[in-house]
This record gives structure tokens, sequence and C-alpha cells, in this order.
């Protein structure tokens, strides 16, 4: 990138103004991740502080029987197969009960797409997981799932999302986005759920005062151009709504551990590589200049390893995901140990140790608990980059 060009971006971030689709194009191009991330974290700075926001939260997946095969997905079973699974409600509510001494704030529940289960099971679980944990937030369902029980329901999603509210969901989860652009999107997902459905879902949702996350699928078959489009398509949607709390970038998996049937289900990995930690990095720090409406960024740990996950800290991202446990979707993140529990001491140790000071939050976004940030006495204690 050339110096006049770097100097016309520093001076519309600084000016707030809004960065447009050549910009976020231009970003992408820059091979220098100091400046990029550096004007990315001023940004976050002046929007968040020195502050990380975390929660205390677990994943449970009732079923992972699915009628898709996206090609990006290891989690999916068909009917029959050796490791398919269907919880009882019985089932759910007694594992999740066994979480309550973690003294979690956040329950998140994503299923596959089950042919067969009935609608009434879904805002039965709710109902009853909400019974068993009332002090605890019910983050659940993607859009394509809420597209899935319009089918099996023959219900519209307005009244599907009032029966689910009143069983209590606090949130749905931002998944089912992966790529919205549908020259990457023909080639990844395997459902009916795309932009138009995807939008209109969270659309109803963010009227009925539902607030929650949009997220992105990144590092497998895109381009950073899909990256940008798939970003300006949730930013005018945002101006629309105002409902997007958090934007989560995820990074694709490769199929590390979940092949003990001897079946490679992501079909992707053949055809590409995942991203690289300074590609991850990038793709924060282009989001959060791009994001001008949204006021939060989070690395998901999980899939970016505890590291990485320190440095987008410093490139954007300014909420880690919280404590998690078996999370099945996607697995090992870097394939090097990346553990699948922090506890919540341990994810103050990290964000201090990033030279941060940890807030832990809510679903809603409500800082509940505020903490102590790095001890400034430490000589190698390290220190955020302030503008």
């Amino acid at each position: 990138m050339d110096a006049g060009l770097k100097r016309e971006l520093e001076e519309k971030v600084r000016a707030g103004e809004r960065l447009t689709r050549e910009d976020g194009i231009a970003l992408y191009e820059s091979d220098d991740l100091a400046w990029l991330g550096g004007l990315a974290h001023e940004v976050r700075t002046r929007k968040n502080g020195d502050t990380v926001l975390f929660n205390v939260n677990r994943h449970l997946n009732m079923t992972n029987v699915c009628t898709a095969s996206c090609a990006y997905c290891s989690f999916q079973r068909k009917p029959g197969e050796k490791d398919a699974y269907t919880m009882r409600i019985e089932e759910a509510v007694r594992l999740a009960k066994a979480m309550e001494n973690d003294h979690l704030t956040e329950l998140h529940i994503v299923n596959g797409l089950h042919p067969t289960l009935p609608w009434r099971y879904y805002p039965r679980s709710l109902k009853a997981l909400k019974e068993a944990l009332p002090q605890v937030s019910l983050k659940a369902f993607t859009a394509t799932e809420i597209h899935h029980f319009e089918k099996i329901s023959g219900m519209p999603a307005s009244e599907i999302l009032d029966e689910l509210i009143d069983a209590g969901l606090e949130s749905l989860t931002g998944g089912g986005a992966e790529i919205f652009d549908w020259e990457v999107r023909q080639h990844i997902v395997d459902h009916e759920t795309h932009w138009e459905d995807w939008s209109r879902i969270h659309r109803l949702a963010h009227e009925k005062g539902l607030k929650g996350p949009c997220t992105m699928l990144y590092g497998h078959i895109e381009e950073p151009r899909h990256r940008v489009d798939h970003v300006l398509r949730l930013r005018e949607l945002q101006d629309e709504t105002g409902g997007f709390q958090v934007f989560i970038p995820l990074r694709y998996q490769h199929d590390f551990v979940d092949m003990k049937d001897g079946k490679i289900r992501n079909r992707l990995q053949a055809r590409t590589s995942m991203a690289t930690g300074a590609e991850a990095l990038k793709t924060f720090a282009v989001s959060r200049l791009l994001f001008d409406n949204v006021p939060h960024v989070k690395v998901f740990w999980v899939m970016h390893g505890l590291q990485t996950a320190q440095l987008a800290l410093q490139h954007g991202a300014d909420d880690m995901d919280g404590s998690v446990v078996e999370y099945k979707i996607t697995h090992d993140a870097d394939n090097y140990g990346t553990p699948n529990k922090l506890t919540r001491d341990d994810l103050l140790e990290l964000i201090r140790d990033a030279g941060f000071r940890p807030a832990e939050r809510n679903t809603r976004y409500e800082v509940i608990r505020e903490y102590e940030g790095p001890d400034a006495d430490r000589r190698e204690a390290p220190q955020p980059m302030r503008f």
C-alpha cells in the first residue's frame, strides 16, 4: 500500500468516517500488519478502553443428527450412524445441572437439523432448562435452525420466536452465516438458509427485542473481497435494526480429531489450508475497522488458540468468548493442545497477561463484575498499545 493511501485511510478512521468496500479490500491487501493492527486497536480503545469482556458459559448440543452435509462440517451425523445422538430433554437438563457449580451465566445451544424431531421438542427443552437453571441465560439456535423450525412446524418465524422467547430464549446465536456471497456459499453450505432468510430471521428477532451476535466463517475457499462483502451486508442490517452486539470472526478448521469412524466429513480440507495466525489477526483488524456500528468484536479462543486469541486483543477484539467445555462443532484450533475448557481464573490470567483489564459480562453485554488489571509493578507485564 502506498503512503498516500495509508494516510487517507488513517484520516478517515480517525475522523470517524465510514470505510467503503474499496477501503476494506485495500486494507486486506496491506502487508503491514503492525500498522493495520495499530489502527484497529486505536478504534477498539476509543470504543471500549482497555477492558476485555468475557463470560462464563457452557455449550450444549442436544443432537448432531442433521439433514445437511455442509462441506466444512465434521459435527453432523446421519440417522443410524454410529456416533449419531439425540438427547432426551431430561438428559439435556441433567447435563446442564451438572454445570451449575461452575457459576455459569450462559448456556449456548446449537444443534443439527434433525429430520424427525418434532418442533415442540425445542420450546419444551428451553422451558425445562430455564426451570432447572433460572439464573442462566439461554442463547440458543442459529437462524438456520429457526428456518428449519418453520418447515417442520408450518409456523412463521415470528410465531416460532414468540414461543421460544416465552420458553426462556434470550438471544439467538450468530451461526449459519458462514460467507453470504453465493459465489462461495454454493460450495460450502448444504441447506436452504442463505442471506435472505438469515437476515429476515435476525431482523425479526431484533424487532422482538432479542439482541445477539453475528458471525463470519473465514479462512477456507473465500477471498478477502468475500469477507468485505459479508461484513458490509451485516453492517447494513445493523444500520436498520441495531440488534447486533458483537461480531465474531470464526476461523475455519480442518478435521483434526473427529475421524473415529474413518470418515472425513470436512470436504473442504482437501482443497484449502487453514488461515495462518497473521491472516487471523488481519481479519480481526479489518473487521473492526469496517464494522463501525457494532460495539464489540469477539475472539473465540477455541478456534484460534490461546496465543492468537491474546494477540487478537491488540488487533481490534475486546471480547474473549467464555469458558466453553466440550465444544463439538469444531475442534482443537491449532492441533497443539488448545484446551476445551477455561475457568474464570484462567480467563482472568489470559486477559491480564495480554495487558488488559478483565470484566465479566452477561449475555446482554452488561458488565456484572470488574476486576483488577495487570500488575503494573511486574517488569514483564505487557501493556496494551495506547494512542
